[in-house]
Formats: C-alpha cells, sequence, structure tokens
C-alpha cells in the first residue's frame, strides 16, 4: 500500500476544495515572507544610509528628534538654525577628527512636477565635505573651489531634473543670480541625489542667512568614546546632538506600529490557514469514514492512517507555501511600492530583501502551522474502528 498516492489522490478528489485551501496557505506565505524581506531589507537600508552620512555625530538647532532625523537622512524643511561659532566650541574637543558646517535651504518650485515641488540648497565647505564623502564621485566635472561664488554642483537627479550639464547656466529660485554648473554627481542612492550644492558662503549671503548652520557633521577619531564626546556636547546652548545610532533609533520608533499591525495581519492569516487546513482534511476524513475502516480491515494499522493524513496535510502546506513564497517574489516591488506610500519615513536602497533563509524559514513554519491544523484530523481517522465504518451508510 503507497500511502502518499493514496495521500495525493484523496486531495484531488474535491479540487475545488483543495484549490481554496492551498490559495488561503499561499497567501499566509506570502504575507509571512514579505513581513520577514522588510525587516532585513528595511533595516540593512537604514543602515546603509546612515554610514552614507560620512560622519558620526552631527549638531542641529534645538527642536523635534523627528524633524533632526528627517533632515539629516533626507533633506527635511521645516528648517531650524544655529550660529556658525559653534565649529569652534566643538574642534576644541580632542574626540574631534574633522567637522563640515552646512546650511540647508529650501525654496518652493513651481515648475517641479503638476503642482510644483521643493528645491533644495545646500551650503558646503567646498573641501571638508567631499573629504568626509569619499564615495561621492562625478559624471561631469568637479567640486567649486573654495573661493568660487558662483559655481554650483548637481545631484544625480536634480541634473536630470533641471536638464542641465557642466557649462550650463542655472537661475536659482529665490536668487536673481546665474551660477554655472561645474560638477555632476552620479547617483549615489542617498538624498545628496537631489541636492543643488553651493559654497557655504554663497547660500548665508544669498538667502539672508549670514553666521548661520542647520548642521554640522562631526567625524571622530578612531579612539574616541563616542559617548562621552556627546555628554560634552549637551552642555552648548541651544543645540541638539544627534549621533547616526540615534537616527536610526528614531526612524525605526516610526515603523514599530506599523510592523505590529503587518505582524498582527500574518498572525491571523496563519490562524486561518491553519483552519483551513483543519477542515479541509477533517471533511476529507468524514467522507472517507467507510474506506478508512475497509483500509483497517485489510491490515493498515492506525499509524499508517494517521501518517495517511498528515502527508495531505504536508501536500497542502507545501504547494501553497511555495506558491506563496514564489509570489512574493515576483510582487515584492509592488509591495516596496506600498510600503514607501504609508510609512513616514523610508530609507533607499531595497526594503523587501527575500533570500534563501527566509524563504525556508517561512516554508518550515507554514508547514508547521499546516501539521498542527491537521493533527485532529488525523486523530480522528487513526482512532476509526473498523466494523463501525463498514455499517455507516453513506
Amino acid at each position: 500500500m503507497n500511502i502518499f498516492n493514496i495521500s495525493y489522490k484523496n486531495l484531488l478528489r474535491r479540487k475545488m476544495r483543495t484549490a481554496f485551501t492551498v490559495i488561503g496557505i499561499t497567501l499566509s506565505t506570502w504575507v509571512l515572507v514579505t513581513l520577514l524581506g522588510f525587516n532585513k531589507g528595511y533595516e540593512t537600508s537604514l543602515n546603509n544610509d546612515i554610514e552614507g552620512m560620512g560622519f558620526q555625530v552631527v549638531l542641529t538647532a534645538k527642536g523635534c528628534p523627528y524633524e533632526a532625523a528627517t533632515l539629516m537622512l533626507k533633506g527635511g524643511t521645516g528648517l531650524r538654525y544655529m550660529p556658525e561659532d559653534i565649529v569652534k566650541d566643538v574642534h576644541k574637543n580632542d574626540e574631534v577628527s574633522q567637522t563640515t558646517p552646512m546650511l540647508m535651504h529650501a525654496e518652493f518650485d513651481p515648475d517641479k512636477g503638476e503642482n510644483g515641488g521643493t528645491a533644495v540648497y545646500l551650503g558646503i565647505d567646498p573641501i571638508t565635505y567631499p573629504a568626509m564623502k569619499p564615495y561621492l564621485q562625478f559624471n561631469q566635472g568637479e567640486w567649486f573651489s573654495a573661493e568660487a561664488k558662483n559655481e554650483i554642483v548637481l545631484g544625480f537627479e536634480a541634473a536630470e531634473l533641471e536638464q542641465r550639464e557642466t557649462g550650463d547656466s542655472m537661475l536659482l529660485i529665490g536668487s536673481e543670480r546665474e551660477y554655472k554648473v561645474v560638477g555632476i554627481l552620479k547617483r549615489t542612492g542617498t538624498q545628496d541625489d537631489g541636492m543643488i550644492f553651493l559654497p557655504l558662503k554663497t547660500v548665508q549671503e544669498v538667502f539672508d542667512k549670514n553666521g548661520q548652520l542647520t548642521m554640522l557633521g562631526i567625524q571622530l577619531k578612531r579612539d574616541a568614546d563616542a559617548n562621552a564626546f556627546e555628554e560634552k556636547l549637551y552642555s552648548l546652548p541651544d543645540v541638539q546632538v544627534v549621533s547616526m545610532a540615534q537616527v536610526k533609533n528614531t526612524i525605526m520608533s516610526l515603523v514599530t506600529s506599523a510592523k505590529a499591525i503587518v505582524l498582527s495581519i500574518a498572525f491571523i492569516a496563519f490562524i486561518i490557514a491553519m483552519f483551513g487546513v483543519l477542515n479541509t482534511v477533517l471533511m476529507s476524513v468524514f467522507e472517507r469514514y467507510q474506506e478508512i475502516g475497509i483500509l483497517k480491515s485489510m491490515g493498515a494499522l492506525p499509524k499508517d492512517i494517521f501518517v495517511m493524513v498528515l502527508i495531505e496535510t504536508a501536500l497542502l502546506c507545501s504547494v501553497g507555501g511555495i506558491i506563496g513564497i514564489i509570489f512574493s517574489g515576483i510582487f515584492s516591488n509592488a509591495s516596496e511600492l506600498a510600503i514607501r506610500y504609508f510609512l513616514p519615513f523610508t530609507p533607499n536602497g531595497t526594503l523587501i530583501s527575500i533570500d534563501m533563509y527566509i524563504a525556508l524559514l517561512s516554508l518550515g513554519a507554514i508547514a508547521l502551522i499546516g501539521i498542527i491544523g491537521g493533527i485532529y484530523p488525523a486523530l480522528r481517522a487513526a482512532n476509526i474502528r473498523p466494523l463501525d465504518a463498514i455499517r455507516q451508510n453513506d
């Protein structure tokens, strides 16, 4: 007696019922794989964004920490300012390797998109900023010189949006002065892609922000105690200390509620899948009551019947689980678009990262849930008394 063949043929007897059960398992697996892939991809992308900042500590003007995190990683609006003299106070600390002052300014641009958009200018030191972000490379041109006043560098996306190349002149929103494009950066996948870079002094002068900064990036020495250094910075007036670790914790706290909701959905989907398996297999056992009795009268042991029913649940879960894993891979881009739409902050890079470990873990989890759902029907089938079953009318 080939138990596997019997189990397989039993499932094919009720094709529609089997198909709906497989669909439920598929959806449950899809949710689980996407959730696990999101947990991995989001954290990896966030870490890459933070490492791409080029500095370990950032000073901003006092304000909401969520605004500070958005300012660091996305070039947010709602800008606050601090005095430029803060640079000297920071450099007095032995832990500091180098600093780079920055002044961000945002202007509404009616020509961006159908309803307009925001042009983001970043005033930088042309020496310290490139030194602290060595990954920035050029498609065309180079950085402006320290003495330049009317030169700009465009991020990759900013150049595409403005349709500019090196040597072109450009009139900035909020300024009546023309600037020469001297460099266009390669795509980095960070907030730098959308930036328009100018010399710090130029931004201060043009937008009437003399002596003010929005950020001060601080790079520490290798052997420096970051926690002790941050404690020193807390004594500075009217500034907020933001470490990259804090930025990560802040952003992760923003998505905790969303992840909890998704986890709840996954749990509910698992429960539905388990009861779907239980219902399908239990109905199959009831429909084959006499048949099971005949098998036992022919010499089939209770353990044979138990194994036969569990094989049915394993087949259901395996097929549904494999299809769910395939679907999660095919539709990962669509899931990522939905996540980016609903979450308040999403890092650059891939948000849903599905690998073999996640696929196997999900398949194992759905198989376990299915087997749990199949234990009761298997026990009912194993305990059927042959004589009672044969006597029972259909």
